[in-house]
């Protein structure tokens, strides 16, 4: 009922950018929550970036001063912008949105399918 498609990722050296997209369709009355999750064969999968149907957003630790989240909610579109890339940022991104979707009122989570992001040092 709702696909959220990625794009963006790639290979950048340590100390570039990247910036992620991922946009929401199908039966989508409201979203709530959009954000950012990353995952790598060693590690479970970890929250990097939220931001709220307003303006609130949450970040990593890790990533605070490096990284971005912002919304389009015109468009239902979340972005990631990723400054000061290091080698341990190296993971398959996930997006994920809470969606209630057309004749319901309740909200569900939804995911992309990943991006790879690979950053060489």
């Amino acid at each position: 009922q709702v696909q959220l498609v990625e794009s963006g990722g790639g290979l950048v050296q340590t100390g570039g950018s990247l910036r992620l997209s991922c946009a929401a369709s199908g039966r989508i009355f409201r979203i709530d929550a959009m954000g950012w999750y990353r995952q790598t064969p060693e590690n479970p999968r970890e929250m990097v970036a939220t931001i709220a149907s307003g303006v609130g957003t949450n970040y990593a630790d890790s990533v605070k001063g490096r990284f971005t989240v912002s919304r389009d909610n015109a468009k239902n579109t979340v972005y990631l912008q990723m400054n000061s890339l290091k080698p341990e940022d190296t993971a398959v991104y996930y997006c994920h949105a809470e969606v209630r979707t057309s004749g319901t009122t309740w909200y569900t989570d939804y995911w992309g399918q990943g991006t790879q992001v690979t950053v060489s040092s």
